[in-house]
């Protein structure tokens, strides 16, 4: 059994942990949520921003051809970028639990397995992908107009996959241990640096399309190192000694159940959006332009609901790490509540103001495709509550470890956009489109309730045994 102590003041190898390292273990489930997706939150917005600021930079200095040229591979971006983000979401799992239960030295050998698998995944995901560069963009038919550029761009954002992945690993790693703040700093300046390299590759130095996906590499490079350099310092908790930096199979299999189906999960709903792009593309340049400003103004809009759901996979993690099953109900309906509360201050903001924040996008005199926009919007507006639910319970059930299972929710997901894709779209045009989303939030959320319910009594009845065993 694993003494209990209070991190302010515990010594590891003579050295004070900072008291940024946090549990969500006790205290008030509403208050601890709310003040540790904050920072979550802010993040997740300045990203949101600085995508559309990035945008501006190449549309306005570059021109629409090289616009469309990142365009054309975004879909294809995400996909990779997505399965890698949720392999480092899930490697995390793992470390929030053993902090969770003051398993420190396993939590320390979970860390070090992470670093070692992250880096054979990465390099060889960059590696595949910049050979087969070519080859995807010719699969999913790029414009031979843009092609050149499209490369380029895909191409040098390969070649980075292992910096975004180190960058979002020491990330989720340092969330983990209950500190949500620090990478947020680490974000913002990521954020900055890539605004100011793009500004001085594109207009300084003339380097187009190119210059701006370098800009981001090198940005995400020099973060990753300011990253482990302060982890480094300020982080002695996750110093370990020599045999618990081994690498050991049976902790490389612990991590690779939790950290690939993550991975797959973001990848197979991101097929499922390349279907609903695509089945909109037929439609014609005002649907098109109608869903691109739709689905910005929808990414920004939803950013407190991804952010609940990471902030409740860390929550959950550590209190079933520490045995406290009830803590993680307490803390769904306090998420709940913050969730319902801004799905419905939303839903009334973009009833009252969508037309006017359109305006961002477009011209006004571009009716059709303000009232297009709008009707998206509404409709997927209407049913923020159902992606709560969504973002809420299926975090939670990979917090625990089940990421597996959470995945099937996904496939649902990608069920449900194929099929109103393929049939939807060709009877009912884009009002299927606008509800192309929605459909896919009440298929995953039709499994994700009764799957919730059968892993809280499964860990209960874990938990129970465990208590209930003679310890030695």
């Amino acid at each position: 059994m694993h003494p209990k102590f209070n991190l302010r003041v515990y010594l590891f190898s003579g050295v004070y942990i900072m008291p940024a390292i946090k549990e969500l273990t006790s205290g008030s489930p509403l208050k601890l949520i709310f003040r540790f997706s904050l920072p979550f939150l802010v993040g997740n917005l300045l990203q949101q921003t600085y995508s559309l600021v990035d945008a501006a930079i190449v549309g306005k200095y570059l021109g629409i051809n090289a616009f469309a040229s990142v365009g054309a591979s975004s879909s294809v971006i995400f996909l990779i970028l997505g399965f890698c983000t949720g392999c480092c979401a899930g490697f995390s799992i793992p470390i929030a639990q053993k902090f969770g239960a003051r398993d420190y030295s396993m939590m320390r050998r979970f860390f070090y397995v992470g670093l070692q698998i992250s880096l054979i995944l990465s390099i060889s995901l960059a590696v595949l992908t910049s050979l087969y560069c070519s080859d995807i963009l010719h699969w999913i038919h790029t414009p031979q107009n843009i092609f050149h550029g499209a490369y380029l761009f895909l191409l040098i954002t390969f070649i980075g996959i292992p910096f975004t992945f180190f960058y979002n690993l020491l990330s989720y790693v340092i969330r983990a241990l209950g500190d949500s703040t620090t990478p947020f700093w680490f974000l913002l300046f990521s954020s900055i640096l890539n605004v100011i390299l793009d500004l001085l590759f594109i207009i300084c130095f003339g380097w187009g399309v190119g210059g701006a996906a370098f800009a981001t590499l090198l940005s995400q490079a020099v973060s990753v190192l300011l990253c482990a350099f302060y982890m480094r310092r300020r982080y002695e908790i996750l110093r370990g000694n020599r045999q618990e930096r081994r690498l050991k199979m049976k902790y490389v299999r612990n991590m690779l159940y939790t950290g690939v189906p993550m991975g797959l999960q973001f990848s197979i709903t991101a097929i499922g959006i390349i279907m609903l792009q695509s089945a909109n593309n037929a439609l014609g340049t005002v649907c098109i332009a109608a869903y691109s400003a739709g689905i910005r103004l929808k990414m920004f809009f939803i950013c407190p609901f991804d952010t609940l759901g990471m902030a409740m996979a860390t929550y959950a993690g550590q209190n079933y790490g520490a045995g406290k099953l009830k803590r993680i109900n307490q803390g769904i309906w306090a998420s709940f509540l913050m969730m319902a509360i801004y799905a419905v201050a939303s839903l009334l903001f973009l009833l009252l103001c969508s037309k006017w924040v359109l305006l961002l996008f477009v011209s006004s005199s571009e009716t059709a495709i303000i009232q297009h926009a709008q009707q998206f919007l509404f409709a997927n507006s209407s049913f923020f509550l159902v992606l709560g639910v969504l973002c809420i319970l299926r975090s939670i059930i990979q917090g625990v470890g089940y990421t597996g299972f959470a995945m099937f929710s996904g496939v649902q997901e990608m069920l449900a956009r194929t099929l109103i894709s393929i049939y939807a779209v060709p009877l009912f045009g884009f009002s299927a489109i606008c509800f192309g989303d929605v459909t896919a939030w009440i298929a995953a959320d039709l499994f994700l309730v009764p799957a919730y319910i059968y892993v809280y009594h499964r860990l209960s009845h874990i938990i129970s045994s465990s208590k209930m065993a003679p310890h030695a």
